[in-house]
Order: C-alpha cells, then structure tokens, then sequence
C-alpha cells in the first residue's frame, strides 16, 4: 500500500494528538503559516476558500513555523489566538519545524512527493521571492525544501499529494486545481 498523508498524527494546536485519517475523503490544502509575515495577508483568502468550498469536502490544514525571519514567534496560544482574531475558523495545528535535522515528518514526506520547481521569471513576485532567498537564505534555495511561510500542498481524497504552491501564489489562483481536485470520486 502506498504511502499517504493519513498516515500520519499530528497535534492540534491545544496539543490534542489527531491522526490524519480523520480527514479520509477530504481534498486538503496543508499551508506552512506565520502570523506576523508579509505573507499573512493570504489568512482572508484562505479562509475564503474553506468557507467556499468545506461543504463539499474540502479543508485546510494550518501549520505555524518560526523558522522562516522568526515570524511565528509566539506560544500556540497566542497563535490560534491572533488568527481567530483575524477570522481563521480552518484547523490549526502546533508549530513546526520545516527544515533541518528536527523536520516534521509530514512535511518531509510533503516536499519528497512534490518537489521545488522553481520560480517563473516572468513572474514578478515569484522572481523577486527568488532573488531574495539566493541572496539572504541561499541554503533555502537549494533543494526541495519548503522555502518560506505559506507554502500550500493539496492533497486529494487519497490522501496523495497533487501539487505544490510556493508562497507566492496567492489562495484566489488555487481556486481551479481545488475544484479538479474536488470533482474526482
């Protein structure tokens, strides 16, 4: 049997153990978070996208990492209590560790299913967010690694991982490959 996401447990962010199984069926988007990022903006259109589209099968997965300019500093408290604030309702999880010798398993096994694929050069944002990794983190930049916060992994009912999103695809460009992902039984 290949291997899945389910096959995995995880805490939630008030430390409860969750095993992904619970979520057998569902169309995932698993997103490395931090609250105090540039990239935070994205929580509004995160939270567009649970609200469109939970009801037929749908979630996402919010995972905090402060590993990425110290932009997650904060307890899991004051986490969930800073994106409740900012009307995230998705489930949340507790911190993690994206890179390095202590990387969640999850996410190891995320990045060897989907690998980096580079940044499209004729796209600003992407083209800026790799000249800023080469030159301030070029250890980053190397390898299949996530490479900042609000990276986006969706997984389909199987529990397979069907893409990658780097952080610069904003959630409103996820909107047709959940709708794919969605439409198969």
């Amino acid at each position: 049997m290949n291997k899945s996401v389910y096959d995995f447990q995880i805490n939630e962010i008030n430390g409860e153990p969750v095993h992904l199984s619970a979520y057998s069926g569902r169309v995932l988007l698993i997103v490395n978070t931090a609250s105090q990022c540039g990239y935070s903006k994205q929580f509004d259109g995160l939270q567009h996208l649970y609200e469109k589209y939970w009801m037929h099968g749908f979630e996402i997965l919010g995972f905090p990492c402060n590993q990425f300019n110290g932009k997650e500093p904060g307890s899991h408290t004051e986490v969930e209590e800073h994106c409740r604030r900012k009307g995230v309702t998705f489930s949340l999880f507790e911190k993690v560790e994206l890179r390095g010798a202590n990387v969640h398993p999850l996410f190891q096994y995320l990045t060897e299913q989907a690998p980096f694929q580079g940044y499209d050069e004729d796209n600003s944002d992407e083209r800026w967010m790799k000249e800023f990794l080469r030159q301030e983190h070029p250890d980053l930049y190397e390898g299949d690694v996530v490479k900042w916060n609000f990276s986006k992994f969706l997984i389909n009912r199987d529990g397979q991982v069907i893409a990658r999103f780097e952080p610069t695809t904003q959630p409103t460009d996820l909107e047709l490959a959940i709708e794919e992902a969605l439409s198969v039984d």
